[in-house]
């Protein structure tokens, strides 16, 4: 099983390495470096500070070992939607936690302009003994990590939105851009 985590985690950190490549390309191929996309302040993007304050587990865990999950977070966003980024947290077992992504945010897909979703992958730790069975493909507490997200830009600096947590739960996250 060990093997096969490993595996995993070897294949997403090739698809990160892809995506980041073909970021780098894009920039190169709009008159930039193929650095200048992947730099802060080189594309004309922006920061963006999360927390979230609320998880919901789906299922109650039977032992009670639940615990509040709180997570803060920054993200860099691209004109284009690309993101990338990380976040801190606590598990849902109490044990520190990160979660290191990128992605892209996609935006107009409906009539409400201020409706988006996000889509991120990337590498999660966290999960250790003797919660390491708590999430798949774990390999000593480092496993791939998925999140889909729908969310709301109430104004130009202010959104909220819903991340799913594979078949765990739902995180409510609030986001402040630094424009």
């Amino acid at each position: 099983m060990r093997r096969h985590a490993l595996r995993a985690s070897l294949a997403l950190c090739c698809l990160g390495a892809t995506c980041g490549a073909a970021q780098a390309q894009a920039a190169a191929a709009d008159g930039g470096s193929w650095w200048s996309g992947l730099l802060p302040g080189n594309d004309g993007g922006f920061w963006r500070l999360v927390a979230s304050p609320y998880t919901v587990h789906y299922h109650k865990d039977d032992s009670g070992e639940h615990e509040p999950v709180y997570m803060i977070g920054l993200q860099r966003q691209r004109p284009d939607g690309w993101v990338w980024g990380g976040t801190y947290f606590s598990n849902s077992f109490g044990q520190p936690s990160a979660y290191v992504f990128g992605g892209k945010r996609f935006y107009d897909f409906t009539r409400w302009h201020e409706l988006y979703a996000e889509a991120t992958v990337g590498v999660l730790y966290g999960y250790v003994a003797p919660y390491e069975d708590k999430v798949p493909f774990n390999y000593n507490g480092f496993s791939p990590g998925a999140v889909l997200s729908l969310g709301w830009q109430f104004t130009k600096d202010f959104s909220m939105q819903l991340n799913t947590l594979g078949a765990a739960g739902l995180m409510f996250q609030f986001s402040i851009d630094l424009h």
